[in-house]
C-alpha cells in the first residue's frame, strides 16, 4: 500500500521535496535555516558510579560521536570517529561501576513505541544495519565493535551482560579473548532491565512473561534462577542494595480483571517491595494510595527508585501531593517523608555518590518564569531542605553526580545545550564544549521568548512561549506550535530533547524571519501538575486539549503586529494530530498548517493508547462507546470542514505513529478538495534519524508556512 499511496502523490505532483521550494535567505534574513539547525546537541550524559569520570554522545549535523572527560580539569575528548550523517543513533553508554571501562550502543530506534525485527536504514544502506555494542579504550582514546547486543550493564568484576533476541548474552570485552559471546542463562521470559549485584557475582533482571512480569536473579550455571516473590502483577525497577542482600522493586498490577474504562480516568496503584536476593521471599515496603494521584509516575525515570544513607532508606518520585516530587522511607516502612514540597515538577534524579543525597532537576527556583526552565537542585534523603546549585535565566538538566563534582546539560534562550560541570556545591559552573558551536551560528539574532499565560474556554490557565523578533513588523503572520507526546513541556530555551530543540531552532527561524510565534503548553503536557498532565476527556477520550490551542490561537490573534487573519499552525506526532484537528475544525481560523508524523484517526488506534483490547472476550466495557468518541475526536471526523492547506510529513518506517495514519489521510483530503502536500521519507522513523531529514521537512515547513500564508519572506 506504501508503494501506491506514493506513486499517486508523484503522479498528482503533490510528493515534493526539499528543494522544489527551497527557502533562500536574503541579505535582510541575517542566517539560513542551515545555520540554526548546525548546533552541537549533548545527550545520554552517564557518569562512572565510583570512579571520576563522565561520558556524553555529540550529534552535530547528524555525526554522532562519543566523548569523554576526567575529573578535575574534565577536558573533553573525542573517543569515536564516526564521520557520516548514517542515522544511526549511539544511547545507552555504560561505565563500569570503576570508571574503567566504557560500552555504548549504536543503531536501532530506542524511543519506538512499539518494536519492530528489523533495525532502521534511514540512510537506505543496502548493507542492513545492525544494532551493536561497542567498547571504548578509554587509555588510548579509541574504540570497536563488539558484537550484536543492546541493553548492556557492566559488573565489577568487568563482566558484560546484555540483551540479544529478548535474552540474556555475555561477551568478553578484551580483544585478544577468543571466548565467542554466548546466553549467560534460559529464561522463559522477554528479559530486560539488567543490573548487577554490587560485588558482581549476581544479576538481576526483569522477565516479562506478556501479561505479568517477575524480576528474577542469576547466580551461575549450576544455581537455578530465583524469582522475587512471584504474583501476577507487572514487576519492575529491580535495585540492589549497597550491601547487596536485598533488592527493592516496583509492583504494579497485572493484566487481569474485567476491562478498565476508556472513557474515565481511574486509579493505577502500585507498590515498592523489598526482597531477600537469594531465597526470594520479599515484603511490601510501601503501597499507594488507590487514588489518580496515587497511580505509577508517567514523568522522567518513572518510579526513580534508589536506596540511601547505606541502604537505611529507599528513595522514590510520587504525584502523591498532585506534583511529580521525591520522597523517602525507610527500608521497614512507614509514612514517606516528602522531601521536595512545592508547586513544581522533579525531574531528572540521580543519587549522590555518597547516598545521602539527591541532586534532581526541577521547573522551579528565584527566578520569575520559572515554571518554564529547569534548574538543579540537592536535598538529604532524610530531611525535606532542598538546596538550589543553578538559578538564573538558563536551563539546566540531566545532571550526572561524578566525585566532587555535578556533569549537567545548561542551555540559555539564544545558546544551545552544552554539557557543562560543577562543584558539588554548585560553584565553579563552566561549559565544556562552546568551541563546537560554530562561529557563524547565529546566537545574537535570536530572540528571547516570552512567558505568556492565557485561559481556554473552560477556565483552565495555559501557558505558552511567545516568539516575536524586536524588529518585527505590523500586520505580520502568526503561527502557533503544538509540541508531540504529549506529556513534554516546551521551555524558554533551548530543549532537553533533541526533537525539542529542532522544534525550536526552526520557531527561532520563523520569529526572525516575518512571523510571531506561539508555542502552546496545552492540557496533557508535563511541568504543571498531575490534574493538568491526566486531565478527563482528553486524546481520544474527548480532545478537550484541543480547546486550548483554540485559546492560543485567539491570543495570538491580539497580538500587536499580528494579523488575525493569517494564522497558521504546525507541529510534530502529537502535535501533528493537533494540526490536524486544528485545520479540520476550525479552518476558519487556521488558515496553513504543517503536520508531521500526525495521528488522524483516533477509533484505529485506540486500543494501543489505552493498552486495552477487548478482542477475544465477552465483557467490552465501554469500549464501544469509546470507538465512538474517538472517531469524533479525530481529525478524519471533521474532514467536511477541513478547507485550510496542509504539508504532511512521515517516514515510512514510523515506529511510534504508524504509517498508515498518513496513507489514511491522503484520500481524504483528495476526495474533499482540500489543497495538501506531502513529503514520505522512505526508511526514516518517527524522531527523524537523520540530519538530512530533519532539514528537508523543516525546510519544507517554512517554505509551505511562508507560501501559504505570505509572509513577505518567502515565496508568495
Amino acid at each position: 500500500m506504501h508503494a501506491i499511496v506514493i506513486a499517486a502523490l508523484f503522479a498528482a505532483g503533490l510528493l515534493v521535496t526539499a528543494t522544489s521550494h527551497a527557502v533562500t535567505p536574503s541579505a535582510t534574513q541575517g542566517f539560513t535555516l542551515q545555520q540554526v539547525l548546525a548546533y552541537p546537541f549533548p545527550q545520554d550524559l552517564v557518569a562512572a558510579r565510583h570512579g571520576d569520570r563522565i561520558a556524553w554522545v555529540i550529534n552535530q549535523n547528524g555525526v554522532r560521536n562519543v566523548w569523554v572527560a576526567e575529573a578535575p580539569k574534565f577536558a573533553p575528548r573525542q573517543v569515536t570517529r564516526f564521520t557520516q550523517d548514517d542515522g544511526q543513533e549511539i544511547t545507552q553508554l555504560t561505565f563500569s561501576p570503576d570508571g574503567q571501562q566504557l560500552v555504548f550502543v549504536r543503531g536501532g530506534d530506542h524511543d519506538a513505541n512499539w518494536p519492530e525485527k528489523l533495525p532502521p536504514d534511514p540512510a537506505s544502506n543496502p548493507v542492513e544495519p545492525r544494532v551493536t555494542l561497542w567498547v571504548v579504550d578509554l587509555a588510548a582514546g579509541t574504540s570497536r565493535a563488539l558484537t550484536e547486543g543492546d541493553a548492556p550493564a557492566l559488573s565489577s568484576k568487568g563482566e558484560l551482560a546484555y540483551i540479544k533476541g529478548h535474552q540474556v548474552w555475555t561477551a568478553p570485552l578484551d580483544a585478544h579473548d577468543k571466548v565467542k559471546p554466548k546466553r549467560l542463562f534460559f529464561d522463559r521470559g522477554k528479559d530486560g532491565d539488567l543490573h548487577w549485584s554490587p560485588d558482581g557475582s549476581r544479576l538481576a533482571f526483569v522477565s516479562n512473561r506478556g501479561d505479568h512480569a517477575f524480576i528474577g536473579v542469576f547466580t551461575n550455571d549450576h544455581t537455578p534462577l530465583v524469582y522475587l516473590s512471584p504474583s501476577t502483577g507487572n514487576d519492575g525497577d529491580p535495585r540492589w542494595s549497597p550491601d547487596g542482600t536485598l533488592i527493592a522493586f516496583t509492583r504494579q498490577p497485572g493484566n487481569g480483571g474485567p476491562p478498565q474504562p476508556i472513557l474515565t480516568l481511574t486509579p493505577q496503584p502500585w507498590s515498592i517491595h523489598v526482597a531477600n536476593a537469594r531465597t526470594g521471599q520479599g515484603r511490601v515496603v510501601w503501597q499507594s494510595p488507590d487514588t489518580l494521584v496515587g497511580s505509577y509516575p508517567q514523568t522522567a525515570g518513572g518510579s526513580n527508585l534508589h536506596w540511601a544513607d547505606g541502604g537505611s532508606r529507599l528513595v522514590f518520585l510520587a504525584d502523591l501531593d498532585g506534583w511529580p516530587h521525591l520522597y523517602s522511607v525507610g527500608v521497614n516502612g512507614g509514612t514517606p517523608l516528602l522531601l521536595t514540597p512545592g508547586k513544581f515538577m522533579v525531574e531528572d534524579v540521580v543519587m549522590a555518590p555518597d547516598g545521602r543525597s539527591v541532586v534532581y532537576s526541577a521547573n522551579t527556583g528565584g527566578t520569575k518564569n520559572d515554571g518554564d526552565r529547569r534548574h538543579l537542585f540537592r536535598v538529604p534523603v532524610d530531611r525535606a531542605q532542598p538546596t538550589p546549585m543553578t538559578s538564573g535565566t538558563d536551563i539546566q538538566t540531566s545532571p550526572a553526580a561524578v566525585g566532587d563534582a555535578v556533569a549537567y546539560i545548561d542551555a540559555g534562550a539564544q545558546r544551545p545545550p552544552l554539557v557543562s560541570v560543577m562543584q558539588a556545591n554548585g560553584n565553579d559552573q563552566r561549559a565544556l564544549q562552546a568551541n563546537l558551536i560554530p562561529a557563524d551560528f547565529p546566537t545574537a539574532q535570536l530572540v528571547v521568548p516570552q512567558a505568556v499565560t492565557f485561559k481556554a474556554a473552560d477556565g483552565t490557565l495555559i501557558h505558552g512561549q511567545l516568539f516575536r523578533s524586536h524588529d518585527a513588523g505590523a500586520h505580520q503572520p502568526g503561527v502557533i506550535f503544538v509540541h508531540g507526546g504529549p506529556p513534554r513541556q516546551m521551555l524558554l530555551g533551548w530543549h532537553y530533547m533533541d526533537y525539542y530543540s529542532n522544534s525550536y531552532a526552526v520557531n527561532q527561524y520563523l520569529a526572525t524571519h516575518g512571523f510571531t510565534v506561539l508555542s502552546v503548553n496545552y492540557r496533557l503536557g508535563i511541568g504543571y501538575g498531575h490534574a493538568f498532565h491526566n486531565p478527563p476527556h482528553a486524546g481520544p477520550a474527548g480532545a478537550s486539549e484541543y480547546q486550548d490551542v483554540v485559546a492560543g490561537a485567539r491570543f495570538l490573534q491580539h497580538v500587536p503586529g499580528v494579523d488575525p487573519a493569517r494564522i497558521g499552525i504546525w507541529g510534530g506526532s502529537y502535535g501533528g494530530y493537533l494540526t490536524g484537528l486544528a485545520l479540520a475544525r476550525n479552518s476558519d481560523i487556521f488558515k496553513a498548517g504543517v503536520a508531521m508524523h500526525g495521528l488522524y484517526d483516533w477509533s484505529r488506534a485506540i486500543g494501543w493508547w489505552f493498552n486495552e483490547n477487548p478482542n477475544g472476550r465477552y465483557e467490552q466495557g465501554d469500549y464501544k462507546q469509546a470507538l465512538k468518541v474517538a472517531w469524533e475526536s479525530s481529525p478524519d471526523a471533521s474532514i467536511a470542514t477541513w478547507k485550510s492547506p496542509v504539508l504532511l510529513i512521515q517516514g515510512d518506517d514510523d515506529r511510534n505513529v504508524h504509517f498508515l495514519q498518513m496513507e489514511d489521510i491522503v484520500p481524504r483530503l483528495r476526495k474533499h478538495h482540500v489543497p495538501f502536500e506531502a513529503i514520505v521519507i522512505p526508511n526514516e522513523i518517527h524522531g527523524f534519524l537523520r540530519h538530512v531529514s530533519w532539514l528537508r521537512a523543516d525546510t519544507a515547513t517554512v517554505d509551505f508556512l511562508e507560501r501559504k500564508l505570505e509572509s513577505g519572506r518567502g515565496q508568495p
